[in-house]
């Protein structure tokens, strides 16, 4: 089963968990020092926070699938909707390793579906010292011209 998929950059990352927790009604599923996600069944979202991006606010909006043939029926839906598609098998990214697709919407707002393959220790790719393009989400590929 497919979960819709919310990543917001925040300046002060106490502050915020206090906030979307009293919002939620839930206390966040995983807790880092830089990074925080609800997984919620009702509304059913994955919805997480970080301190890791360029500027406060929505990073990027994404589609999580339940499973690999999920995945692949949405990568195969955007292939066709004539757009530019970065897939990136195997991304380390958000405390986690999972299979993406990567893609803009018509104004210019980067979705992300994946589906999670594991757990990792580390937040991943330090995208702090990336040389990004600036409408690149916290852990999208860079883009080729």
């Amino acid at each position: 089963m497919k979960r819709l998929h919310v990543h917001v950059v925040v300046h002060d990352l106490e502050q915020n968990i206090r906030f979307y927790s009293a919002l939620f009604a839930a206390q966040p599923a995983v807790r880092k020092d830089d990074y925080a996600k609800w997984m919620l069944d009702d509304p059913r979202v994955n919805f997480a926070i970080s301190t890791r991006g360029k500027k406060a606010g929505l990073d990027h909006l994404g589609i999580q699938a339940g499973d690999e043939s999920e995945l692949e029926e949405i990568g195969s839906r955007l292939a066709q909707a004539d757009v530019s598609v970065l897939p990136q098998k195997g991304a380390s990214c958000c405390y986690a390793k999972s299979d993406k697709y990567w893609t803009l919407d018509p104004q210019g707002i980067a979705w992300e579906s994946f589906h999670t393959l594991d757990r990792m220790p580390v937040y991943g790719e330090d995208t702090r010292t990336r040389q990004a393009a600036p409408k690149e989400a916290c852990c999208a590929p860079r883009q080729t011209a």
